[in-house]
């Protein structure tokens, strides 16, 4: 063997593979928790909290964290609560844009915001 191992192989395919479900499972799960905030925990009466749904089970989300986002949606647990907000900004060439943005830190969100903006020669 020339100093490697198939266990080094399949831990940096692993890591990144890891990397790509932990960003899809944050997306979903706050799609969860905004869609529980905003029309209650009834997948039934809620359409945008059904949708919600089937995007997680489409993602291999598992059920016990799907029923766990919509509780911390629904502030039966306790949370940080994640609120939406829309920023106003113009572009490169003047280009008017409204942003929407799911945060759980505003002044963060704003700064961020901010940054790309100018950085890529737009303003708020």
């Amino acid at each position: 063997m020339a100093g490697h191992s198939k266990w080094h192989n399949i831990q940096h395919r692993k890591g990144r593979q890891d990397a790509k479900k932990g960003k899809i499972f944050t997306k979903v799960t706050k799609e969860l928790m905004l869609s529980a905030k905003d029309g209650g925990g009834d997948p039934d009466k809620n359409s945008r909290l059904r949708a919600a749904i089937d995007s997680a089970k489409s993602a291999n989300l598992p059920k016990d964290k799907i029923e766990t986002a919509i509780k911390k949606g629904t502030g039966e647990l306790a949370a940080d609560q994640i609120e939406e907000s829309i920023y106003e900004g113009y572009g490169p060439g003047g280009v008017a844009m409204l942003v929407r943005v799911a945060t759980d830190n505003k002044n963060r969100t704003v700064a961020e915001i901010r940054h790309l903006m100018s950085k890529n020669g737009g303003a708020m």
